[in-house]
């Protein structure tokens, strides 16, 4: 299909793009790989009268080690994420993530703050670090502010930016000593994840979020609890879809799924348990 018309500017700098989105507000879109708002606009799921082009801005790419986190800019591609040392040395569930995402045509082109922002539950990057308690840095005309990734997600392809607002910054926690597992049951390899689960443990503590289980990412908080305070498993796997709120439709019904996602969380700590 064919979007509807709209005006394009493309911004040089991260200022000038917040500028522009300040002047449309929730008229206008940003625009960085495309690959989640080009196909809504062919089915006018999606109508901007106004394109932000960002795809070529520089300064909001880079992999940085901030201390006690690491700070990734919001236009870093997929392919930077997966490949970078700093990541795999301190949070390689996101980098492997970052390796399952669509095909090394998107990896190369798709951008980290871009899958964050568009807010899809079905994608891989949303949930694992939201598995991983990242915060996400924003700014608008009103200067910038942080917010949680537990706090970040309100919706089917809803997030809390506001219209006037950009992702500019993802801060991850390192983890150190840790180990990672991470499961995506689709049908094909290109395909949006019929469940996916992304879980890490460290010391005593673990994560665990789940993929296409709601109309948000999924924090299973009950199976991560259970799993920290001394539970098996195979038992801790039983509550994985505790948080849940699965949808049926052409690939899964609900009940597929919260049996899907019972079998994938327990891979996944079994694999971040070795």
């Amino acid at each position: 299909m064919i979007p509807a018309a709209f005006d394009y500017k493309r911004a040089s700098s991260a200022a000038e793009a917040i500028s522009l989105v300040g002047q449309y507000g929730d008229e206008a879109k940003f625009l960085a790989g495309g690959h989640s708002l080009i196909p809504l606009m062919k089915l006018r799921l999606a109508q901007p009268s106004m394109l932000i082009d960002i795809g070529r801005i520089t300064d909001l790419s880079y992999i940085k080690d901030a201390g006690d986190h690491i700070a990734i800019g919001a236009l870093t591609r997929h392919m930077d994420v997966e490949k970078s040392e700093l990541v795999k040395k301190h949070i390689p569930l996101l980098a492997h993530a970052a390796g399952h995402v669509g095909d090394a045509q998107v990896r190369h082109r798709g951008t980290i703050g871009g899958s964050l922002a568009h807010a899809d539950s079905a994608s891989d990057l949303p949930a694992t670090t939201l598995a991983l308690g990242a915060t996400y840095v924003a700014q608008g005309p009103n200067g910038e502010r942080t917010i949680a990734a537990k706090d970040f997600y309100k919706g089917f392809l809803e997030s809390a930016l506001a219209a006037d607002e950009m992702l500019t910054e993802i801060r991850v926690p390192k983890i150190s000593g840790g180990s990672y597992g991470f499961e995506k049951f689709n049908r094909r390899a290109q395909d949006w994840a019929i469940v996916g689960v992304a879980a890490w443990r460290s010391n005593g503590n673990s994560g665990i979020a789940l993929v296409n289980m709601g109309s948000t990412p999924i924090l299973a908080v009950s199976a991560s609890n259970a799993l920290n305070q001394g539970a098996s498993i195979a038992d801790a796997a039983e509550l994985a879809a505790a948080e849940a709120e699965p949808q049926s439709d052409l690939n899964a019904s609900s009940d597929y799924r919260i049996h899907l996602a019972k079998v994938l969380v327990r891979r996944a700590l079994e694999n971040a348990s070795k």
